[in-house]
C-alpha cells in the first residue's frame, strides 16, 4: 500500500517556496484621465497609420497559427546587421528572450551578475530559472561599474547581464568600457547586452564617451548576445515583439526554452512594417521629439537643484532615496504617474509635451528636501 503523502498546510498546493514568494511583476496605476501616465517608459506617439494598416491586414488571418520564427522579420533584421536569419532570434519583448537565454544557461544555483538597481523584471528572471541573483552596486554616478561587475564572476557564474542605457537610472555604458570588460570575461560565459533604449542614445559616435553599441560588435565575440526590443522606439509595446543577435548555438539553445508562438501573426507584421523606410524614417523624427524632451527636462530639474544623473533612455532618474513613496504621492496627486522604486528613487518616462511643465511645475516644489 502506497503510503499517504504528508498534507501541507490547509492542502495547500506544494509550490516552490521561492516561488510563492516572489511578488508578480505589477504595472503602475493609471493615470487619471486628465493626467499623464509616465511609469511604463512607453512611447507618447500613436501608431503609424502604415503600422495599423499591417495589423488590420494581418488580422483576416488569426484562426491561422503565426509563423513560429518570424522568418519574414528575421530577414529584413538580418539585412540590416549584416548576418543571417539564423543569427537573429525573435521573441515576445526582450524580456521574455533574456528569460530564455537564462534558462538556457543555468541549472539551478547556477549564478546571473548584474548591475543594481537596473532592470526590475531581472530578478525575478533568475528565481523562476532556480538561478542565484549577483547584484553589483552600481557607481555613485549611477552607471554600471563594469570593473566589480567582472570581479564578481566566479566559477558558478553562467550569464552576465550588462543594461546600456541601463533601466532606470540612465547612464550608458561606453565603448572602451565594454571592450575592457569583455576581455576581462571567461569566453564561456554568455554575456546579454541589453539595447533595450539604443535608439535614445545621442553621445558620440567615437572618442571615449563613444556608446557600446550591439549592432558593431557581432561576429567579434563567441559568448556575446544583444538584445533590442520594439516596443520603446517603435511604439510597439501593447503588441510584444523583441529580437535578439547572436552565435547560431546559443540562439538555438534560447530557441529550445521558448514557449511556442509567443510572438503574434500581428506583432511580427507591425515590426516588418516598422522598418520600411519611410516609416522607420518617420519613427526616428518622433524619437528626436522624445530625445529634446528628455534634454529639456533634465535641465529644468538641475536648474532647479536635482542630482539627475546622465540621461541616455526615454526616461530620466530622480534619486529620492528615503523621499521615494511621498513624492511618488506628491506626483499622483498632481496627475502624473511615475515608477517609484522604494527606497532609491523614481523613474519618470518621457510622455507628452505638456508633461514637461507640469513635472518641473511639482518637482521644483520638492527640490531639496526629497534627494537622497
Amino acid at each position: 500500500m502506497t503510503p499517504a503523502a504528508p498534507e501541507t498546510p490547509n492542502n495547500a498546493v506544494r509550490l516552490r517556496p521561492e516561488i510563492a514568494a516572489l511578488p508578480p511583476y505589477r504595472q503602475g496605476r493609471p493615470a487619471p484621465a486628465d493626467g499623464y501616465k509616465l511609469s511604463s517608459n512607453e512611447n507618447p506617439f500613436d501608431p503609424l497609420p502604415v503600422v495599423v494598416d499591417a495589423i488590420t491586414a494581418s488580422a483576416a488571418s488569426v484562426n491561422r497559427y503565426p509563423d513560429a520564427t518570424a522568418l519574414a522579420l528575421r530577414e529584413k533584421l538580418a539585412e540590416r546587421f549584416g548576418v543571417t536569419a539564423d543569427e537573429i532570434i525573435v521573441g515576445a519583448g526582450s524580456v521574455a528572450l533574456i528569460a530564455q537565454f537564462i534558462l538556457a544557461a543555468c541549472a539551478p544555483g547556477d549564478e546571473v551578475v548584474y548591475s543594481w538597481r537596473s532592470f526590475e523584471a531581472y530578478p525575478g528572471l533568475c528565481t523562476v530559472a532556480g538561478a542565484t541573483s549577483v547584484q553589483v552596486p552600481n557607481r555613485p554616478d549611477h552607471g554600471h561599474d563594469l570593473d566589480a561587475l567582472a570581479a564578481a564572476v566566479t566559477d558558478r557564474t553562467r550569464v552576465i547581464i550588462v543594461c546600456s542605457p541601463n533601466n532606470p537610472t540612465g547612464p550608458l555604458v561606453t565603448a572602451d568600457e565594454f571592450a575592457a570588460f569583455m576581455a576581462k570575461v571567461p569566453s564561456d560565459r554568455l554575456v546579454l547586452l541589453d539595447e533595450a533604449y539604443i535608439e535614445f542614445v545621442r553621445a558620440e559616435s567615437t572618442g571615449p564617451g563613444a556608446s557600446v553599441d550591439g549592432a558593431t560588435l557581432t561576429g567579434r565575440y563567441p559568448n556575446l548576445v544583444v538584445l533590442r526590443t520594439f516596443s520603446k522606439a517603435y511604439g510597439l509595446a501593447g503588441l510584444r515583439v523583441g529580437y535578439a543577435i547572436g552565435p547560431v548555438p546559443i540562439l538555438d539553445a534560447a530557441r529550445a526554452t521558448a514557449i511556442p508562438l509567443g510572438v503574434t501573426g500581428q506583432a511580427a507584421a507591425a515590426a516588418v512594417a516598422s522598418l520600411e523606410p519611410d516609416a522607420e524614417a518617420e519613427l526616428r523624427r518622433r524619437v528626436d521629439v522624445i530625445v529634446e524632451r528628455r534634454e529639456a527636462l533634465r535641465a529644468a530639474l538641475i536648474a532647479q537643484g536635482w542630482a539627475i544623473p546622465e540621461a541616455h533612455g526615454n526616461f530620466v532618474w530622480l534619486p529620492t532615496g528615503e523621499h521615494t513613496v511621498a513624492v511618488a504621492e506628491r506626483l499622483f496627486d498632481a496627475g502624473v504617474v511615475a515608477r517609484a522604486f522604494p527606497p532609491e528613487g523614481i523613474r519618470i518616462s518621457v510622455g507628452e509635451a505638456s508633461s514637461v511643465e507640469v513635472l518641473t511645475e511639482i518637482l521644483g516644489q520638492l527640490v531639496g528636501t526629497s534627494q537622497a
